[in-house]
């Protein structure tokens, strides 16, 4: 069975219906009716300039090549990552890249290489789609842990210096908050987990299915890609913010100003 295309027509009224969220959102008084459309525009930009890389990715199927697209979505994302976090790039840049390289391609090697061990094992097909959903995943998981640490630290800051002056070291010190942005980071995930298959249908699954997986293929490869990404959240997160703590404290163990950009210090 052959997935149902979308053709031109249909697409059109697809965006169509996303003058029903601009319209709402103006409703109530959020001007983000460009950022929404600028949103759209790279969303599709982006996708169909993927669409057409990953055609010929898949067809040339190069080691080297899917090994050069994977660090390029690597660094993307680590840039992303410090961008939304608020900190600054050319300080954390290697820690935070360190970090979620070896936790997203610790899960994914471990899923292609004993799992599903497809052949060859640098198949595109499968390194660049399952790496990416992990990565994505994490991605947001490691926004929301890096943002949560440091707000924190900054709120009870005089909290943390308490904990020193007690006798504690920088790393008990920071527990509680680091704690605190680690249940944050992954609980998105484990909601998820608890409620797909009976609130959502998750989108790789749907995407197999529409596809002409069978459901029960469908089923472990979406069970497969789930456990992969917790691992990876888990791993990414705790090594960030533990590679982070030698960059954001001086040598008095006192948080440095200068690793917030400077409007998410004014936003603090």
């Amino acid at each position: 069975m052959e997935t149902v295309d979308i053709g031109l027509p249909a697409m059109v009224v697809l965006y169509g219906v996303t003058l029903l969220p601009a319209l709402l959102l103006r409703a109530i008084g959020l001007k983000i009716a460009r950022d929404l459309a600028w949103a759209i525009a790279r969303m599709t930009a982006q996708l169909a300039i993927l669409g057409l890389y990953l055609e010929y990715l898949f067809a040339l199927n190069h080691p080297w090549l899917n090994a050069a697209w994977i660090a390029l979505m690597l660094i993307a994302a680590d840039l992303t990552i410090l961008a939304r976090a608020g900190l600054r790039w050319r300080l954390f840049f290697a820690s935070t890249l360190a970090a979620v390289s070896l936790g997203v391609l610790f899960s994914s090697g471990y899923l292609l290489g004993l799992v599903i061990r497809p052949q060859p094992l640098y198949d595109a097909r499968y390194l660049i789609p399952l790496i990416g959903m992990i990565l994505g995943n994490c991605l947001q998981s490691n926004v929301i842990g890096l943002e949560r640490f440091y707000t924190a630290l900054r709120k009870h800051q005089t909290e943390y210096v308490t904990y020193l002056l007690l006798g504690a070291s920088r790393t008990e010190a920071v527990r509680p908050y680091f704690r605190q942005a680690m249940l944050a980071s992954v609980n998105p995930a484990i909601a998820s987990m608890a409620t797909m298959g009976l609130v959502w249908l998750p989108g790789m699954m749907t995407g197999q299915i529409l596809g002409g997986s069978d459901p029960w293929v469908a089923v472990k490869y979406q069970i497969a890609i789930m456990l992969s990404i917790l691992v990876s959240m888990t791993l990414t997160n705790s090594l960030g913010l533990w590679l982070s703590l030698r960059i954001a404290f001086d040598r008095n163990d006192v948080l440095r100003p200068e690793i917030f950009k400077p409007q998410a210090v004014e936003a603090r």
